[in-house]
């Protein structure tokens, strides 16, 4: 039944995509976006997006709420649209001006330097075009992914993200951890987003309430001394983009892990509090 499920949406995905190939790039978020905000709110996921806001933003009422909820996913519409176009961000000079960079300065610092550094994000609206830019750039990168459960889709999904976003996808997972490894060993840098539940973290305070986190970063910069740049990405009015590149940070080596989880979650907090409506909050963050 599942497979059954998984092909339909397959065509279905299939077909808006050379439907938003017709309409343009402009006219597919218009679409695309009002069609999400309107199936968007029916979905399980609504309960979860509320709940959340609460934990994040207990002072918020049920209307502030519902805006945010309301925006997040117009903004999932217009992420939806863009991916067809992912190619164009890549290599149109046209789309390239759509990308604004907040201290480019400081990914060619990291690429003259030549050491490998640790990029953390999360899941801000647009977030593809944040590796996109990196590896742009010059800089040997690295980005863990998680496979689609639909299987039809995920092998489309897979070689957008290799031949237009990052060339190096790493599957999450034991294995994906352990290239993960031999690739920062041998130069990479890479990128992950810590802002998801992962059931091999810790236990680290998250808006207040603890979540289980990825230990990953933390790992690298005790084993490494590594560095870490973090980075984010913002949608304008007018549906340009502008990523901002963070000042690098160099932990102490008398840093325990869970002591930067925690300095890494509150540098994520503030990304959120700093535009919400374009933070992912259907994820089950704080299921344990």
């Amino acid at each position: 039944m599942k497979l059954i499920k998984y092909f339909i949406q397959f065509i279905l995905i299939i077909f808006l995509f050379l439907l938003f190939k017709i309409l343009g790039l402009k006219l597919s978020k218009s679409f695309s976006s009002f069609i999400f905000k309107i199936i968007g709110p029916h979905f399980r996921s609504k309960k979860i997006s509320y709940s959340n806001l609460t934990i994040a933003f207990p002072e918020l009422d049920e209307n502030e709420k519902e805006k945010i909820v309301n925006s997040m996913w117009a903004t999932y519409g217009k992420i939806f649209a863009e991916y067809i176009f992912i190619k164009n961000f890549r290599q149109s000079p046209k789309f390239k001006k759509k990308i604004i960079i907040e201290n480019q300065k400081g990914l060619e610092k990291i690429k003259q330097k030549n050491i490998p550094v640790i990029f953390i994000s999360g899941h801000f609206d647009n977030f593809e075009l944040m590796a996109m830019h990196i590896e742009k750039s010059g800089i040997d990168l690295a980005a863990i992914y998680r496979p689609l459960n639909n299987k039809f889709l995920n092998p489309l999904m897979e070689n957008i993200r290799k031949n237009y976003i990052c060339k190096k996808q790493i599957q999450k997972g034991i294995s994906g951890t352990k290239e993960l490894l031999r690739e920062f060993k041998s130069g990479t840098s890479i990128a992950l987003m810590i802002d998801q539940r992962v059931s091999e973290g810790i236990k680290c305070d998250f808006f207040g309430k603890e979540a289980l986190t990825t230990t990953i970063p933390a790992q690298f910069i005790k084993k490494f001394n590594a560095e870490v740049v973090p980075i984010n990405i913002e949608r304008s009015i007018d549906d340009n983009f502008k990523i901002r590149i963070f000042d690098n940070i160099q932990f102490s080596e008398n840093d325990s892990v869970e002591k930067i989880t925690l300095e890494l979650n509150k540098i994520l907090e503030k990304m959120i509090i700093a535009n919400p409506k374009q933070w992912i909050w259907t994820h089950n963050r704080w299921k344990l």
